[in-house]
């Protein structure tokens, strides 16, 4: 369709109607400088809204002096992550120096794998003691805490009031965001590792119990308990229904929420590997890193795989996708740069370290951490 832009022959009521037709015919991109949780979404699709230059370099190093294993979350200019010395840390984006530090438990636990989220004014994150934090983001003083029963590696993920995160004791708990009471708590048959993907008003994970959850966030009903006859530690992926994730059966599967079943399943027939990473979601394609050192690509449709990519270690850090490239760390110390369409790779960094948590994208940046305890900003 093409408009004439001769504005004489245009009346108000005409243009406005033009304008209108306009911006049906072309999608919209409204972009968000922000990375405020794990994976990004509440769907956890692991897909920047923000671009990042096509030329990459080090901007600045932060030494935490200790590992890192959990993932950025990035507001407003500030880089939320955890410490395995239990501190959260709050770093300028455009400098890397800490605006300040909040002590969450002390070293012999500290915080794992769990994943800051920010909202309102607030960060919430796990520690390793089984403590759910509400930190307030402006001055790093605590809101409020809540005692879990067992360490919490999972994300927590915010929706319809509430913050949901998953512990070690077994539960799914649902608290309110304002205050930490808890609203309800889902028990499994084993460890809550995975972090919920939220997906009209229901939150999905796969469990160490082997079976597939849906719980309703309203009232804390589960809904779907579907047998995977697989242990997962992956968090899902969720796009038009369907969840996809990695599990330590060796395979990858896709399950249809409103079918109730696995649509299909994907296991590679000469190299079979626990997956440990999440998958991030774009271009009909699933992104994901396996302990058999590889990136995969694998078509969400059919369950084919597109590309492979290779390592020289175990890729358990789960990939983010900005517009056509893949960014994904691995065990060898190494963060890649893969193209989406081919798993060319297109640049790496040499952090030195393993590099297990996800990267965050924000503001033209990419942030992450390693094992020895420094958070790399890349960009421009």
């Amino acid at each position: 369709m093409q408009l004439r832009m001769d504005m004489g022959g245009w009346s108000a009521r005409a243009l406005a109607l033009a304008m209108a037709t306009c911006a049906l015919l072309v999608p919209s991109h409204a972009q968000s400088p922000n990375w405020s949780q794990f994976r990004n979404t509440p769907t956890l699709s692991g897909v920047a809204s923000s671009a990042l230059p096509t030329t990459l370099r080090l901007q600045w190093t932060y030494d935490a002096g200790t590992t890192i294993d959990s993932s950025a979350a990035v507001v407003d200019g500030i880089a939320y992550i955890g410490t395995g010395a239990g501190q959260l840390l709050a770093l300028d984006t455009s400098t890397g120096k800490p605006r300040w530090t909040y002590r969450a438990v002390s070293d012999d636990y500290g915080i794992g794998e769990s994943s800051p989220a920010v909202a309102n004014g607030v960060v919430y994150i796990g520690d390793l003691a089984g403590v759910f934090h509400a930190v307030d983001a402006a001055t790093g003083k605590a809101r409020w805490t809540f005692k879990t029963g067992a360490e919490i590696k999972s994300s927590p993920v915010i929706s319809g009031g509430k913050v949901l995160i998953g512990s070690y004791d077994g539960h799914l708990y649902g608290l309110d965001v304002a205050t930490g009471k808890q609203a309800w708590k889902v028990q499994t048959d084993n460890y809550v590792h995975a972090t919920p993907a939220v997906w009209n008003g229901v939150a999905y994970f796969g469990g160490c119990d082997e079976f597939f959850h849906g719980i309703r966030i309203a009232d804390g009903v589960q809904v779907i308990k579907l047998a995977t006859e697989a242990y997962t530690a992956a968090s899902p992926a969720i796009a038009n229904g369907v969840a996809y994730y990695g599990t330590f059966a060796n395979e990858v599967v896709a399950v249809d929420i409103a079918a109730k079943k696995v649509r299909w399943r994907f296991m590679d027939p000469d190299r079979q590997f626990p997956f440990y990473s999440s998958a991030a979601l774009a271009n009909g394609a699933m992104v994901l890193g396996g302990r058999d050192k590889n990136v995969r690509a694998i078509d969400m449709a059919t369950g084919k795989q597109r590309w492979v990519f290779a390592t020289r270690a175990r890729v358990e850090s789960s990939p983010v996708i900005v517009d056509t490239r893949v960014i994904v760390g691995s065990s060898d110390g190494k963060l890649y740069v893969l193209d989406l369409n081919s798993g060319k790779k297109l640049w790496e960094f040499e952090a030195g370290a393993p590099i297990t948590g996800s990267p965050a994208i924000s503001g033209g940046r990419i942030i992450i951490g390693d094992g020895d305890g420094r958070v790399y900003s890349i960009g421009q």
